[in-house]
């Protein structure tokens, strides 16, 4: 049996020098998409999270973000232009200082990128639907604008490589631009960006490439490439694909480009079809439960040319983590419980289980070099998108603007 301590060399030769992972995350610590000192002393804290490091997702077109971003100062990081570049390498460098391995996650928000609609410009999506959810209003993408966002994703891996990057994740779930397009809940285009499942699946499949292509051209032959995917999108009544979609774009991705690995995004790395997703825990959608096997066991022989599959979602401890390894994991990823101790993985690696932190002090916090974006989510006295243990201690370090009940959108144009 594989062990969390074991070495994985990925097909293209990169080698990681164990099976834990950090999973991407959001640090709410950007400057107008650049990185701050905030940002690369978290990175820098996370240096031994494990054999590799996912970045939170960088917008690659300067139309794709910020998203998930409440004010100035707590913003989504960018790598739509050049000029990011010198901010990139300082978090590649803080992440490869121990010898892991540093991937750039990039994505583009589409119907998210919330920020653009607080000043007053156009947020884009596939289709220009009125989604109850959102305050703002969001435009159709011309074909001419999709084109462009799809030559942009390639533009940000040479950025990568640049920066000093091992690799890219493409980021094709959580419901931002690329699974817009997969959706037939949010893509409506009857197109050739929509209609059909084939149809839908020709946006992602053209990200995949402009990736690839660049790998080859501007890259090492050891560079990674990943792709993550969300192996379902089930909201009620609100149904963008099930997990059969997904395994059609799954074989289609690995079977046409040569990728590295494919990082499932999940609440709960052995969730089954019809589990209800962390935000929709008071809907059912058991209509959809048509397997006891996981979506790891189901989806993972969709894989082609020894594509390496990466799970997560409420690995907490070594039981847990050895059980995503069980059902097909090659890799493990570790996200909030990072947050909290950021050397989570060094302790299990070490058999030093007992000393973990789980829980989110003032002081643990300041240890952890949390950004002050994250320290105002989690010191939110509301629900939290991703909850995690906290002390008491921790609201004494909030400066405001930590959460959606905190969120302030102006009255312009693009307001409903």
């Amino acid at each position: 049996m594989t062990q969390l301590s074991d070495k994985l060399t990925f097909k293209h030769g990169a080698t990681v020098n164990n099976r834990f992972f950090q999973a991407p995350m959001l640090t709410n610590s950007g400057d107008m998409g650049f990185a701050t000192e905030d940002t690369i002393n978290y990175y820098a804290a996370r240096s031994k999270a494990g054999g590799m490091i996912i970045t939170e997702y960088h917008y690659v077109s300067e139309n794709g973000g910020p998203a998930q971003s409440w004010r100035r100062g707590r913003e989504q990081l960018a790598v739509f232009d050049d000029k990011f570049i010198p901010q990139l390498t300082k978090i590649a460098t803080a992440l490869k200082k121990d010898g892991n391995k540093a991937i750039l996650q990039i994505a583009h928000t589409g119907r998210e990128a919330n920020v653009r609609a607080m000043e007053d410009k156009p947020v884009y999506a596939p289709s220009a639907i009125d989604y109850p959810f959102l305050p703002y209003k969001v435009h159709e993408l011309s074909d001419e604008q999709v084109k462009e966002i799809i030559d942009d994703f390639g533009q940000a891996v040479r950025r990568a490589v640049e920066a000093g990057f091992d690799g890219v994740e493409i980021h094709g779930a959580n419901h931002y631009l690329i699974q817009q397009f997969f959706s037939q809940y949010s893509n409506r285009r009857e197109d050739h960006w929509g209609g059909s499942l084939e149809k839908r699946m020709n946006f992602p499949l053209a990200v995949v490439k402009s990736v690839t292509d660049a790998v080859k051209k501007y890259a090492p032959a050891d560079f990674i490439v990943g792709y993550r995917i969300s192996p379902e999108e089930i909201h009620g009544q609100n149904v963008g694909y099930t997990w059969h979609d997904s395994y059609k774009l799954l074989e289609a991705i690995t079977s046409q480009y040569d990728l590295d690995y494919v990082h499932f995004s999940l609440t709960n790395y052995a969730a089954k079809p019809g589990d209800p997703m962390l935000v929709d825990r008071e809907v059912s959608a058991e209509n959809f439960h048509d397997s006891d096997k996981s979506l790891a066991e189901l989806l993972k022989p969709a894989l082609q040319n020894d594509t390496a599959l990466l799970l997560t979602g409420s690995v907490r401890d070594r039981k847990t983590a050895e059980g995503a390894l069980a059902i097909g994991g090659d890799m493990v990823g570790v996200g909030r419980e990072n947050i909290v101790d950021p050397l989570f993985a060094e302790k299990i690696l070490a058999g030093k289980d007992d000393e973990v932190i789980t829980t989110l002090s003032a002081k643990q916090a300041k240890d952890a070099k949390l950004t002050q974006g994250l320290i105002d989510v989690y010191s939110t006295k509301g629900p939290q998108p991703i909850p995690i243990k906290v002390d008491d201690s921790i609201y004494d370090l909030h400066e405001g603007f930590g959460g959606w009940t905190e969120m302030k959108y102006p009255d312009n144009s693009q307001m409903k």
